[in-house]
């Protein structure tokens, strides 16, 4: 009997609204009419009491009487559930699976099931008061307090780009099963050898044999303890690639146990985590089935600061614009949730390699037996869940707690006793993992040099991964990318501003200043406004009005991030993955993401599907000259050839030479080599490849500031209609970062691109059939040089 659907929801104190669930309690508030929508102006610090306080859902339900188990996936948080009065189940941890025998509650006929979600600001203060020495949490990054003591999404306490409001509800399932057959879980692992899958399968459930059957083999045994474990042989499995590396097919895995079927879809693939000590330090990248791919992706956190408005189709939207940017990798960051069993089916499906953290960020943790434990039990039910996924790439410990032990006076104090704490809780999830899944790929943390180190990995380049966050955080110019040589960065950023689509979902035009209220209050991160701004003044003439400043913001973020991916994917294969932040967003807000929230593209999605196309040419600028190196992540060698030439303000070009190679997938190969002083003052060096792939692309060797920009003498043909439009755009002059932007939603075909005289450029529109969108179209002279009308 599913129980999800309309229930009752109220606070005791006069509040009793209509809830869905699974969904959250914010925003069935805001659905009911008792509060404004937490997103818009600067509602947000007029609802924070919502957390403070308990509240109760219920519904009422009719039973046949049958015994029967109560199942909740996704209780958020502290909770307590009755059955007609009795207490069934006490619950704080939001990322485990709940069973719940009945017997003595349930009854034939009618019956009521309430939920009590208790304040997670009472519970947490609570819990920090008892323990034996205080765990502090990041201040900066939540206003809501000790949220490191509850096991919930870490970031719903706020975050330097989330909204902290401490939502809760249910975000899974919730029914009742009859007593009876079931499996439980199933943890498959895979041995590839001599063109020869091995898949040993563990089922747990109930029963005394198992039976498994994939790829047309069959294999049985008996079950022991409520497990069996079968292992079948698949000669010439057909495999799975990550995207653009292959195909990602996908096979059926049907198991029996004592009567009950369940079906996992699985992948055979060999995936590995190569990390071994070498002269540079120690290597990081990971190897599937036998080749070495480079992984090049984003950071992913949730879908939505509020659950209940989480989609699948959302999700498979925002996980289709990572593969159209040619992503083959996410990484599922440790201070948001493990997602639902449908999103690594998406992930199956399309291609992206998951890297997992463990649901850890950024504060110190308890490590008292009671807190332990209940790690334990989560970690064990989460790879249960999980493993069979053929996307898990790696399972993560943490993100950024051992850096974390030297941002707290407490910790800096007596790092001992604070490392060895960190040490306990790190070797819980390990040993969790590897009891369920002892052939998993394992990362301590994020960052880290490997295991049992314990040293500064954002600045330590030579072995593990890295987090690089000088260019943001220090305010360092976008050179100092290249000033690193990280074995693999998982985590990089820069901010914008959202589009003006998605400031208009929060804010009216009076708001249209990056220092107005309600602008700042969608800017979570202290100074960051500041630092957009300072960065224009340092790269660019500063724009004419805030709508330029907007698409400025998203033209400077796009060029910070490919100056660091196009300098790391040259060092191939010394480095060999970069996934920058962030993928999405959580709510409309300033920040590294590359989508805006609800999925539409800034304009750095578009340069990334540039700078991440598997084959490319980068350019590798140093004090003599510039390097055009070819990179290639495809399926095979290609062959490339590289034409130069220097590019004039007024749009002319002249020829600086030609190179071209055969390019393998184990390295980059140098195809043209180009002197600083071939390029004239106010030139820059553009540059197209032909071959085995096709492109093109622009570097400045200055700021853009200092060159004397021409008005582009735009000139754009509009064609088409029912959801497809084609603006056909020519210019007169050299007009870089051209960007056109609709007043309805849609998908461009590109944006951000530099446009020359005599060469037209197309680019299509798709939106809703029935919709007549109008078009603006921006480029970097029009938003930074006053026009003869404006300055008259």
């Amino acid at each position: 009997m599913d129980l999800a659907g309309e229930w009752r929801f109220g606070d005791g104190a006069g509040t009793d609204v209509p809830c869905a669930l699974p969904g959250d309690g914010i925003t069935a508030l805001q659905a009911a009419g008792v509060i404004p929508d937490p997103y818009y102006g600067r509602n947000e610090y007029g609802l924070r009491w919502i957390a403070g306080r308990d509240w109760v859902a219920r519904r009422a339900f009719e039973h046949d009487g049958t015994e029967s188990e109560l199942v909740i996936e996704g209780l958020d948080t502290v909770a307590e559930v009755r059955l007609n009065g009795i207490l069934v189940l006490s619950a704080a941890n939001a990322f485990r699976r709940w069973r719940v025998p009945l017997a003595g509650a349930l009854r034939r006929g009618a019956n009521e099931i309430a939920v009590t979600f208790r304040s997670v600001v009472a519970e947490g203060a609570a819990r920090q008061a008892a323990l034996p020495f205080p765990v502090p949490y990041h201040q900066p990054n939540c206003p809501i307090p000790n949220g490191n003591m509850i096991r919930k999404p870490q970031c719903d306490f706020g975050w330097d780009w989330n909204i902290a409001l401490a939502p809760f509800g249910i975000w899974g399932a919730i029914r009742l099963e009859p007593v009876g057959p079931r499996v439980r879980d199933v943890i498959v692992s895979q041995r590839h050898e001599g063109g020869v899958a091995e898949v040993a399968v563990e089922v747990q459930g109930t029963g005394d044999e198992v039976t498994a059957t994939l790829c047309g083999v069959t294999a049985s045994a008996p079950a022991v303890g409520g497990v069996g474990r079968v292992v079948l042989r698949i000669e010439r499995p057909v495999l799975w690639w990550p995207a653009g590396s292959g195909e990602q097919v996908l096979h059926d895995l049907v198991v029996t146990m004592g009567g009950a079927r369940a079906v996992r879809r699985i992948g055979l693939r060999d995936l590995a985590l190569v990390a071994q000590a070498d002269a540079a330090g120690r290597s990081f990248g990971f190897r599937v089935n036998g080749r070495d791919v480079f992984a090049r992706g984003a950071n992913w956190i949730p879908a939505d600061a509020l659950h209940g408005r989480i989609t699948v189709e959302g999700v498979r939207g925002l996980l289709q614009s990572a593969v159209d940017a040619h992503m083959n990798m996410i990484r599922i960051w440790g201070g948001g949730r493990y997602e639902p069993d449908w999103f690594y089916d998406l992930c199956d499906e399309m291609g992206l390699m998951v890297w997992q953290d463990f649901m850890f960020a950024c504060h110190l943790y308890p490590s008292t037996p009671g807190f332990l434990a209940e790690v334990d039990a989560e970690v064990r039910d989460v790879v249960a869940r999980l493993n069979h996924h053929a996307c898990i790439a790696l399972w993560c410990g943490d993100n950024e707690l051992i850096g974390a032990l030297g941002w707290f006076e407490e910790s800096r104090k007596d790092r001992d006793r604070y490392l060895v704490s960190y040490d306990r809780l790190n070797r819980t999830v390990e040993t969790a993992l590897m009891a369920v899944a002892p052939a998993a790929n394992w990362w301590p943390s994020s960052p880290s040099p490997g295991v049992l180190s314990f040293g500064d990995a954002w600045h330590d380049d030579g072995s593990g991964d890295m987090h690089f966050w000088s260019v943001w955080h220090e305010g360092r110019d976008f050179d100092h990318y290249r000033d690193v040589r990280p074995r693999f960065c998982s985590e990089f950023g820069f901010q914008s501003y959202p589009s003006l689509s998605a400031i208009g979902s929060f804010a009216e035009p009076r708001d249209f200043n990056i220092a107005a209220p309600v602008m700042e209050s969608h800017q979570k991160n202290a100074g960051g406004n500041a630092r957009i701004a300072e960065t224009m003044f340092r790269y660019f003439r500063f724009p004419v009005d805030f709508g330029n400043f907007v698409y400025l913001s998203q033209v400077q973020q796009g060029l910070a991030i490919k100056t660091a991916v196009t300098a790391w994917r040259g060092l191939k294969p010394h480095c060999q993955g970069v996934l920058y932040w962030q993928l999405n967003d959580t709510w409309p807000v300033c920040s590294w993401a590359s989508l805006d929230y609800g999925g539409g593209w800034k304009l750095l999605h578009h340069m990334a599907r540039g700078f991440y196309a598997p084959v490319t040419v980068v350019c590798l600028p140093d004090a003599e000259g510039f390097t055009l190196r070819a990179v290639n992540d495809g399926q095979g060698e290609v062959a490339l050839r590289v034409v130069a030439r220097a590019a004039a303000m007024d749009g002319t070009l002249r020829p600086l030479g030609a190179g071209e190679g055969t390019v393998p997938l184990d390295r980059g190969v140098d195809l043209l080599r180009v002197a600083r002083d071939d390029l004239r003052e106010g030139e820059v060096l553009a540059f197209a490849w032909e071959g085995g792939a096709t492109g093109g692309d622009v570097f400045a060797p200055r700021p853009w500031k200092s060159y004397e920009l021409q008005p582009a003498g735009m000139r754009a043909e509009i064609s088409g209609g029912a959801g497809r439009w084609t603006i056909r755009l020519t210019v007169a002059a050299l007009a870089p970062f051209v960007a056109v932007e609709a007043d309805v939603a849609g998908r461009f075909s590109a944006n951000a691109v530099t446009l020359f005289p005599d060469h037209p450029a197309e680019i299509t529109f798709d939106c809703a059939a029935d919709a007549a969108p109008r078009f603006l179209i921006r480029d970097l002279h029009s938003a930074t040089y006053a026009s003869e009308k404006e300055t008259k």
